[in-house]
């Protein structure tokens, strides 16, 4: 079956994704009916929210991705995080009305969304109470899990060094693999507006690293070697 409003999106798949987790897929049609959610398609690049902007509405990518990027007056962007699908953006904003974007989500290839008024997802209605108890809970753990992520982040920039950063996060990437063979979502340039490092710069320490035995890499495919030394 498809959620209402929209035929591509299935209730198997949104009973797996963060926003609906615990919800049974015969539970999906209340639910959704509900909270009254708005779909849209964005072609790569297109800026789906823009820095600047008051919303009141948290998104959930249904295919492709999207990027929250942080970008300055000169225009020196930052990601700060990947957005996959199944996974929420902008509920930070969302709920708190007034609190201006500091950040834009953008498509970073062609991405298919689902929107939903922050307020339905509050309110309390005879028929769904508990559902809207479970979504609360649910945005909380992945608010929380955000968090953390947004710490390892910190981690990684807070190293002196672009080796350093570049190790730091090599290895968290080895570590949540479970391997020291891995592949990173990123391509050259977004890992170094990641890191927040010239991406010239960083492209020859990872030449000098490879050269030194450190690691090997293919694309965004890498693998690191038990001998490091700093």
């Amino acid at each position: 079956m498809s959620a209402q409003g929209n035929p591509q999106v299935s209730y198997a798949f949104l009973k797996k994704t963060s926003l609906f987790r615990g919800t049974t897929e015969a539970e999906l049609p209340t639910l959704i009916g509900c909270i009254a959610p708005s779909y849209r398609d964005f072609a790569k690049n297109e800026i789906i929210l823009h820095q600047g902007e008051d919303i009141t509405s948290v998104g959930m990518v249904l295919s492709g991705r999207v990027q929250i990027i942080e970008e300055d007056f000169w225009g020196n962007r930052n990601i700060i995080a990947d957005i996959w699908p199944g996974d929420i953006f902008g509920e930070s904003y969302a709920f708190l009305p007034g609190e201006l974007l500091r950040v834009s989500a953008v498509a970073d290839e062609a991405s298919a969304v689902m929107l939903v008024d922050a307020r339905h997802m509050l309110e309390i209605c005879s028929s769904a109470c508990r559902f809207h108890t479970r979504l609360v809970q649910n945005i909380l753990a992945e608010s929380a899990k955000k968090n953390l992520a947004l710490t390892r982040k910190l981690s990684h920039m807070s190293k002196r060094s672009t080796r350093e950063k570049l190790l730091s996060y090599l290895s968290g990437q080895s570590l949540a693999a479970g391997s020291d063979l891995f592949k990173i979502p990123f391509n050259r340039q977004q890992l170094a507006d990641y890191l927040c490092v010239d991406r010239s710069a960083m492209s020859n320490e990872l030449c000098k690293m490879r050269d030194e035995g450190m690691l090997t890499f293919d694309k965004s495919s890498f693998q690191l070697k038990s001998e490091i030394v700093i």
